[in-house]
């Protein structure tokens, strides 16, 4: 819990207390449905928590901004961004089923209220929102292609409407076919540790 309070000094009491609570949770449900592996639990703060709030540092998100997380697995990055900005709505989706089952039960044992749930494929999903954001393991143009009719052309934010994801590794051929538009921040330049040396968070506007 230390390093979520390294960089975000200033939640509220109920902030602290619904990431401080995370911890027992997953453990408890990671024990039953394997949603984060095993021997990588131990780090739920800095590799999964602090992982999803690195894109916290590239858009500050407007009240009544609307998200949908697509493949939020056990519920990342969508439930510490939705705790981070209790005035934004956030819709996790995701295919596998027990996966949104532990995502809601952590919801539901924190209190949060912003969040709603999906069970689906995202090409099932036709809400419209202001950003799709993602834990990306599908190559970028792929998602563009199933996200791109989820994009609202109404603007709120200080960034056009888009894609914000979590990727590592080399992204250079993979955005290649957006280069004109794609930001890419490197997580190193928000946060120290050694783990975000190659993670990014990849932004491709949308509209």
């Amino acid at each position: 819990m230390e390093i979520i309070l390294k960089y975000f000094p200033n939640l509220t009491e109920e902030q602290h207390r619904q990431f401080a609570a995370l911890y027992d949770l997953y453990i408890d449900w990671n024990a039953k449905i394997n949603v984060i592996s095993r021997k990588d639990i131990e780090n739920l703060y800095e590799h999964h928590v602090l992982h999803s709030l690195a894109i916290a540092k590239v858009l500050d998100f407007k009240p009544g901004t609307s998200i949908m997380d697509l493949g939020t697995g056990g519920g990342f990055p969508g439930i510490p961004l939705a705790i981070l900005f209790p005035d934004t709505k956030f819709h996790l989706v995701d295919s596998i089923g027990k996966k949104v089952r532990v995502a809601t039960e952590v919801a539901n044992a924190i209190g949060l209220k912003n969040v709603t749930f999906r069970h689906a494929r995202a090409q099932e999903e036709k809400q419209l929102f202001d950003f799709v954001v993602s834990r990306a393991v599908m190559p970028l143009s792929d998602l563009i292609d199933i996200i791109k009719k989820n994009i609202s052309k109404k603007q709120i934010n200080a960034l056009p409407n888009g894609l914000i994801c979590l990727k590592g590794g080399e992204l250079q051929h993979e955005t290649l076919p957006f280069k004109n538009k794609t930001v890419i921040n490197s997580i190193s330049d928000y946060f120290e540790e050694e783990f975000f040396e190659t993670k990014k968070v990849v932004y491709v506007p949308l509209v």
